[in-house]
């Protein structure tokens, strides 16, 4: 017996209608963002970053490759890790349909991490990708765009991610590093890394505009400002358990039915 509320159709459908109404609001509400956000003004890149693509070297401009517009995914995969975020990695799967409907509205998508080009393309191919992924490895670009950390940042706790800085000290910041909790453990060893080392790669995104020539960085968004990016995740939002977040609960495509027990219904 369920322990959800029930109820007949018709009691459905009336919560149904008033949820309907709160939806609509929010749907109007992300349309009036969306043109904030187009509202924004573009800050000029004066910096030569430079990365390493299947193509060669390719600098900022090289990679919108004839488009006008470039959305960037800051995936975290530092240099030290032997496979990627799998909370990225997740996001990324809906990458390969995305990048022909971008391309088609004159917009690049792209992937940057900071591990070297190699490694990218040997778990490029073992995720069965094919969007491109450029390194940043040697670049300041992450770091410019706040998505790493170098470890003398971590151990002062002179971090800024998603707009404000981390405020934590020096000793707070050690005993986070040592301290973490068993799950955030268990995400940095499926990475090959120690929490510390995990943390010092953020995710994100950024978008950027070229004219004339010039590019420019129009916005950025971090932490839950994702969600609206994560295709599972606006359909976890509509199942009946929702997200249903416990444990290991997001991994690899690869990996689910291996190693702890998990909700697949397909294994």
């Amino acid at each position: 017996m369920t322990k959800h509320k029930t109820g007949t159709r018709e009691q459905w459908l009336v919560n149904r209608l008033e949820l309907l109404k709160a939806e609509k609001e929010l749907t109007r509400r992300s349309d009036e963002l969306a043109c904030k956000r187009r509202e924004l003004p573009w800050v000029r890149i004066e910096k030569d970053y430079q990365f390493e693509t299947d193509e060669g070297k390719a600098p900022l401009g090289g990679l919108f490759r004839g488009c006008s517009q470039l959305l960037v995914y800051h995936f975290m995969f530092g240099p030290e890790y032997t496979a990627g975020c799998p909370h990225c990695s997740a996001i990324a799967d809906g990458f390969n349909g995305c990048a022909a409907h971008l391309a088609n509205h004159d917009v690049m998508l792209w992937a940057v991490s900071r591990a070297p080009l190699a490694k990218l393309q040997a778990y490029k191919r073992r995720m069965g990708w094919s969007f491109p992924w450029a390194s940043s490895h040697g670049s300041d670009f992450n770091y410019d765009f706040n998505v790493s950390a170098t470890e003398e940042q971590q151990r002062s706790g002179n971090v800024e991610y998603n707009y404000r800085g981390s405020g934590v000290s020096s000793r707070e910041a050690e005993i986070e590093a040592n301290e973490a909790t068993e799950f955030g453990r268990k995400i940095a060893a499926t990475t090959g890394v120690d929490w510390a080392t995990y943390i010092r790669e953020m995710p994100g995104m950024s978008a950027f505009a070229l004219e004339d020539g010039v590019v420019y960085h129009t916005y950025s968004a971090y932490a839950r400002g994702l969600d609206g990016l994560w295709g599972v995740y606006q359909w976890l939002d509509r199942a009946p358990l929702g997200r249903n977040e416990s444990g290991l609960w997001m991994r690899r495509h690869d990996e689910y039915g291996k190693g702890e027990p998990d909700h697949s219904c397909c294994s």
